[in-house]
């Protein structure tokens, strides 16, 4: 797919996760005051006091709205899918709170961290909590494949988190490596939120395989995008600073692309900023204008559509209905998000 097809089909396409919103809108408001419901603590009111600091933020409730539209997508009409879309969002938001312990970060989708307001302690230990509570609710389901599904990403986000710290900082991390963190820490969720709402729906085997593959191709796309926006994106809309996977010294696919086509001078610039860590006034401008010489911006543009190609080509098994049309416009649009 080239830039004027991805142009036209984001002036097409307004935020199809607007539109998937409202056409989930009495479920998602089931998910909302579930979730409302099992943060709460009567012992410790710092619990409900973080988590809704980051739960209330104004975030998309992408995940949950994935189990929930490829539950609905498969003709599901119980009550299970809410427990299993909550249960991904209590997930998403442990790993958040982690993560930003873990990376010092000082700003989240646009408000301060929940480690700055209260601080690293608070965050670790309400991240498990809740972890716990997603096990609780997705063991209500009574359904032991699920429980299985949504364990095993949880484990597998971990893993990639952990490879992360060891990769992030090292110049010979390459692509396949980047790929195997990005699949741990992103799409492992995605795939699984996905892959949940068509087993509990009792989806067949080519099915519930096709919406994992949706949702795995669906991540990989929209983690390469995120990394894409770090050095390009508007603070506004992304509610991170410009260059802040830069100064965390995290060697994602723009870099680790234009680290393969560096010469001695250029290479001892990354070694300096990102392994030994000496950042100066300057850096960051002039390590955009080494992506922009070696054109990798657009290089990795082309990657993460390329996985938006592969998300919907995914969707080709599932019902022609109008939440599959949404699904696919949904890969467009994780693209879009990028020139």
């Amino acid at each position: 797919m080239g830039d004027e097809t991805v142009m036209s089909l984001d002036e097409a396409v307004q935020k199809p996760h607007d539109r998937l919103a409202r056409l989930l809108t009495s479920d998602l408001e089931q998910v909302n005051d579930l979730i409302r419901n099992r943060m709460a603590s009567r012992h410790a009111p710092r619990i409900p006091e973080v988590t809704a600091h980051l739960v209330e933020a104004g975030g998309k409730r992408l995940r949950p709205m994935l189990t929930l539209a490829t539950a609905r997508m498969c003709g599901y009409d119980g009550e299970n899918h809410v427990k299993l879309a909550a249960t991904v969002e209590f997930i998403h938001t442990a790993t958040l709170l982690h993560d930003d312990v873990v990376d010092e970060s000082a700003q989240r989708r646009g408000r301060p961290t929940a480690n700055l307001l209260w601080d690293n302690k608070s965050s670790v230990l309400v991240g498990d909590y809740l972890f716990a509570r997603s096990f609780q609710l997705m063991t209500e389901t009574g359904n032991i494949r699920v429980l299985d599904i949504l364990a095993n990403a949880s484990a597998t986000i971990a893993e990639g988190e952990v490879l992360q710290l060891t990769a992030a900082q090292n110049l010979a991390t390459d692509e396949e490596i980047y790929l195997q963190v990005v699949r741990g820490k992103t799409a492992a969720l995605f795939a699984a939120a996905c892959e949940v709402g068509g087993v509990v729906a009792g989806a067949d085997e080519t099915q519930v395989d096709a919406l994992r593959s949706y949702g795995d191709a669906l991540g990989i796309s929209f983690q390469i995008v995120d990394d894409l926006l770090d050095y390009g994106g508007d603070t506004t809309a992304t509610g991170k600073n410009v260059g802040d996977d830069f100064r965390e010294r995290k060697l994602t696919l723009p870099v680790i692309k234009a680290v393969a086509k560096s010469d001695d001078v250029e290479r001892a610039f990354w070694v300096r900023v990102i392994e030994k860590g000496q950042q100066d006034d300057g850096d960051l401008e002039h390590a955009l204008s080494l992506l922009a010489r070696h054109e990798t911006m657009e290089a990795t543009r082309m990657e993460a559509v390329a996985w938006a190609d592969r998300a919907k080509d995914a969707l080709s098994a599932l019902p022609d209905t109008e939440i599959r049309t949404m699904l696919m416009d949904l890969a467009d649009y994780v693209v879009a998000r990028v020139r």
